[in-house]
């Protein structure tokens, strides 16, 4: 489970460094945005490429890590989306996330 605890902290930091611009540095210049984006990328791979190195030493096959990346990439970005830009979670966020989580399940049967 630690490629997934992993993915998690990598996902965390990478939505911060995509989007914590549309509240909190909007008034920033662009050039200030992408500098301060890339340090908080900087430490996100820090994080991401650990977590795929080790989950494909233990038995995971690339789509597995790249699928589960995305499902943790779509909670992540759904409790910011609520929490920090004060957007609505609907019915088809819900959907959409059930179409990835049915994708995770289809790559992981049988393993």
């Amino acid at each position: 489970m630690l490629p997934v605890a992993l993915l998690i902290g990598s996902n965390i930091m990478m939505t911060i460094a995509w989007y914590w611009h549309l509240k909190g540095g909007a008034g920033k210049p662009l050039i200030a945005v992408i500098l301060i984006s890339w340090g908080i990328a900087l430490f996100e791979y820090c994080l991401a490429v650990p977590a795929n190195r080790i989950g494909y030493a233990q038995g995971w096959s690339g789509a597995q890590l790249k699928i589960t990346q995305e499902a943790i990439t779509l909670i992540v970005f759904a409790g910011f989306m609520v929490a920090v830009l004060g957007e609505p979670l609907g019915w088809r966020h819900c959907a959409a996330f059930a179409c990835i989580m049915a994708a995770v399940a289809f790559l992981f049967v049988g393993k």
